[in-house]
């Protein structure tokens, strides 16, 4: 997963942790070479804190930060760490210790999470429903146009029409997420299956 030789004897290196579904950047701590042991030993993060020594993230809380990868920079001064967050990582309550606002960077999230509002808030009283309710509400017409928008992105990009096809692309995936959440799954859950397929094989 990772050389622990190419770490000095004694060096602190920085540690980004990155939600391994999401991308999201969770937060910045610091590891020596203990800690990256404790880390591949145990699969959850540790860190080293250059007040309070060695912590196990999660310990107390029980935010534990499951690892799927760890890796180097180029230059070898900084490690990557990919991880299954369980819970908030920031002790505020906050997914990220940069605020939540740092999710608003990911745009397929955003629409995710519009389109589980809409799901969740119901048809507005007094007015019609949104589309996205409407596709919601019946099968029928959100499978239709499924189907419909993976056949118009088809010929977009048959006729190498690059234009139409990234706007055909953006409705698929819409209508695919729509279709994902009247299925009750969501985003998250094709993230978690990426990952799952890009994870190396058990040795």
């Amino acid at each position: 997963m990772i050389d622990l030789d190419r770490l000095a004897p004694g060096a602190l290196v920085p540690v980004v942790a990155q939600d391994a579904v999401t991308g999201v950047v969770l937060m910045l701590a610091w590891a020596d070479r203990e800690a990256l042991e404790r880390t591949l030993a145990s699969g959850e993060m540790h860190y080293r804190s250059r007040t309070r020594g060695p912590w196990h993230k999660g310990a107390t809380s029980g935010h534990t930060q499951r690892v799927v990868a760890l890796a180097w920079d180029c230059d070898a001064d900084t490690v990557l760490a990919r991880v299954v967050p369980n819970g908030p990582t920031c002790h505020d309550g906050t997914t990220s210790c940069f605020g939540d606002g740092a999710l608003g960077a990911d745009a397929l999230g955003a629409l995710d999470r519009t389109l589980a509002a809409r799901a969740a808030a119901g048809d507005p009283p007094g007015g019609p429903p949104s589309y996205t309710r409407r596709l919601l509400a019946d099968r029928n017409l959100r499978l239709k146009k499924l189907g419909e928008e993976a056949a118009e992105l088809a010929v977009a990009c048959a006729d190498a029409d690059r234009a139409r096809a990234v706007a055909e692309a953006a409705d698929l995936v819409y209508h695919a997420l729509v279709a994902l959440r009247g299925a009750g799954a969501g985003l998250d859950d094709v993230r978690a299956e990426l990952a799952r397929r890009a994870a190396p094989p058990p040795p």
